[in-house]
């Protein structure tokens, strides 16, 4: 591990600054994905500013009926608590999926939305990874690709976002809040923070130079019943191969979001729309366009299988309710 400088920021407002007149330059919270890679020295940041001080670390209700969840929420904490199981249960449902028990009680809210990819290229500093060094090509492209993305790549990187919690906030439509470096104040919709990768695979989201996640917000509780279906290759501990996070009610409408096929959580619109026409019909429009490798083909068919598992399991709960 390189050596770097340490501070406790004191406000929002002063750590964004900081963090953006700082060359190299990192915040950190829980930790559990930076400290790993600075290890590695795949992250080798010269200055850490802690947020681990600055209070955001409530859940709250919202004027119009929606939840406020801190940025330093730990996600043992927002999988618990009474609203977020009893109103938003693809959420607790996905960050139970997720990580271990240890790592739940550390891993804080906006670390979970800003883990880098888990391909093991990018974790290899012997192989090029466009992601860890810009320019330097794919090792996954002609790899072995089993864990890696179908969908939303592109031929400078075909890795896949790792986060369960972020494929059940994208079913919600979740609000990304944030604060810049000048001290202003923003809002991203999930379906916009994260980037697909294009030519620039190293810019993962849409954070400006210095900006501080402070809060997430969820809509109104959109009722219904919630599913995540997490298909993985151990049953603890693992990352998806598939998952699905969904919200379905009696009429036949309702959402669903992909996680581990895409480099960012994958919904589209569309597909909602095909609800009432089966698993096929929605994967279909999920998966239009889908590039898949030899060895990760099967997920195009798993992703359907695991929608049809999902409604199917819809449908039993209304004939048993």
């Amino acid at each position: 591990m390189k050596p770097f400088t340490y501070e406790r920021a004191h406000s929002a407002k002063d750590a964004a600054a900081k963090a953006a007149a700082t060359p190299g330059a990192k915040f950190i919270a829980g930790g559990t994905n930076l400290l790993d890679l600075m290890k590695l020295e795949i992250e080798a940041p010269s200055h850490l500013i802690d947020v681990n001080g600055l209070g955001f670390d409530s859940i709250e209700p919202t004027k119009d009926g929606g939840l406020r969840i801190g940025a330093l929420v730990r996600n043992t904490d927002l999988a618990a608590h009474e609203t977020v199981r009893r109103d938003y249960g693809v959420l607790t449902r996905a960050l139970v999926a997720g990580a271990s028990g240890q790592l739940r009680n550390k891993a804080t809210t906006a670390g979970n939305l800003l883990q880098r990819t888990r391909c093991p290229y990018f974790y290899d500093p012997n192989m090029p990874c466009n992601k860890r060094r810009p320019g330097s090509g794919c090792g996954a492209i002609g790899g072995y690709s089993r864990q890696l993305g179908v969908i939303g790549t592109s031929d400078a990187c075909i890795a896949t976002h790792p986060s369960d919690m972020a494929v059940a906030m994208r079913a919600l439509d979740a609000v990304v809040e944030t604060v810049k470096a000048d001290g202003s104040a923003r809002t991203i919709p999930i379906a916009d923070f994260h980037r697909l990768p294009g030519d620039t695979p190293h810019i993962e989201t849409a954070l400006e130079k210095g900006e501080l996640i402070t809060a997430v917000t969820l809509p109104k509780a959109p009722g219904g019943a919630h599913f995540y279906r997490k298909v993985r290759d151990r049953s603890s501990y693992a990352f998806a191969l598939v998952s699905v996070a969904a919200v379905l009610h009696e009429d036949g409408t309702g959402c669903i979001a992909l996680g581990g096929v895409a480099p960012k959580p994958w919904r589209r619109s569309e597909a909602d729309a095909q609800l009432r026409n089966g698993a096929k019909a929605v994967s279909d429009v999920l998966m239009a366009g889908a590039k898949a490798r030899a060895d990760n083909a099967f997920k195009v068919t798993l992703a359907e299988r695991t929608i049809g598992s999902v409604m199917a399991e819809a449908r039993l709960a209304e004939k048993s309710a």
